[in-house]
């Protein structure tokens, strides 16, 4: 088994291939939203520290702070030797991070829940904020809804909607992170599709609404990730209508399953809600443990 660390980009392919086998047993780290929060990281090479485990080119544990104390991690739980994996890489993180970390993981997870708690871990309180992880099927899909009168989806079309899809994310989150030329970058992400990444126009021909889905073929399944609409364009069903417009593109790929992830505390309760009312359904639930150097 070997150790690999990197200092600059994560080494997104190495992980994605894990994410692949693991994904069907923990419905969680889908390769899309790997390579979302990839781009999305800091653009200095000396930031987001990975470090990927393999044996012979075979993928089985990954740790990447995502920021200098946020850690995600990923071990193959049909491996042998999965609980000294977990250990290796929490160890690992304690090193590298600016302080006690942070660990968000699914209930789907017990072995990394077994080793956290293992080294000292505390989970979070119960009113804590928490990602609740949602599916269905792809069959018995309801109609697009009509939308009000000028407005369109459609896909992306040249330089110019890449720079208003950005600049819709970035209104609907009241975040900077979306630049064009990150927007631009992810386009060329695997396993990135146009036809997946579906927008909503408005009459004036701006940019409104979107809903990014990404597909992974080897187990048929798509993950919404991310879905946002301009706040001055809200309560007229745009993102139900360009969700559900990305859930006929997965069938029509020849998926059988979508998921997404939400907030499903009390704090931020509107999108789960438009997920639910797709028929989208709870099938696990995140929660964050917190730990301190030398645990």
């Amino acid at each position: 088994m070997r150790r690999r660390e990197y200092s600059g980009p994560v080494q997104l392919r190495a992980m994605q291939s894990l994410a692949v086998r693991v994904f069907p047993t923990t419905g969680y780290r889908h390769i899309g939203d790997l390579a979302w929060n990839a781009c999305l990281c800091p653009d200095r090479a000396d930031e987001s520290p990975t470090a990927v485990w393999t044996e012979g080119d075979r993928t089985l544990a990954w740790g990447w702070l995502e920021s200098p104390k946020e850690l995600m991690l990923q071990a193959d739980p049909s491996h042998p030797g999965h609980p000294e994996l977990v250990d290796d890489v929490l160890a690992w993180a304690e090193r590298t991070a600016d302080g006690p970390l942070s660990v968000d993981v699914a209930e789907t997870e017990p072995h990394l829940v077994d080793a956290l708690e293992r080294r000292g871990y505390a989970r979070a309180a119960a009113d804590a904020p928490f990602m609740a992880c949602l599916g269905r099927p792809l069959t018995g899909l309801p109609d697009i809804p009509p939308l009000p009168e000028g407005y369109t989806i459609r896909a992306q079309q040249g330089r110019d909607d890449v720079a208003g899809r950005a600049a819709a994310h970035r209104a609907a989150f009241g975040s900077t992170r979306v630049t064009t030329e990150r927007h631009a970058r992810m386009r060329e992400t695997w396993p990135y599709r146009p036809g997946l990444d579906l927008v909503v126009a408005s009459p004036a021909g701006e940019i409104v609404a979107y809903c990014q889905g990404w597909y992974d073929e080897a187990n048929g399944i798509g993950v919404f990730e991310p879905v946002g609409t301009h706040p001055g364009h809200r309560r007229l069903g745009l993102a139900r209508a360009v969700s559900t417009a990305v859930l006929h593109a997965f069938a029509d790929a020849g998926g059988h399953r979508a998921v997404v992830y939400s907030r499903g505390d009390a704090g931020y309760p509107v999108p789960k809600l438009v997920y639910e009312s797709l028929d989208f359904r709870t099938y696990t639930r995140t929660h964050t443990y917190l730990g301190q150097r030398g645990a």
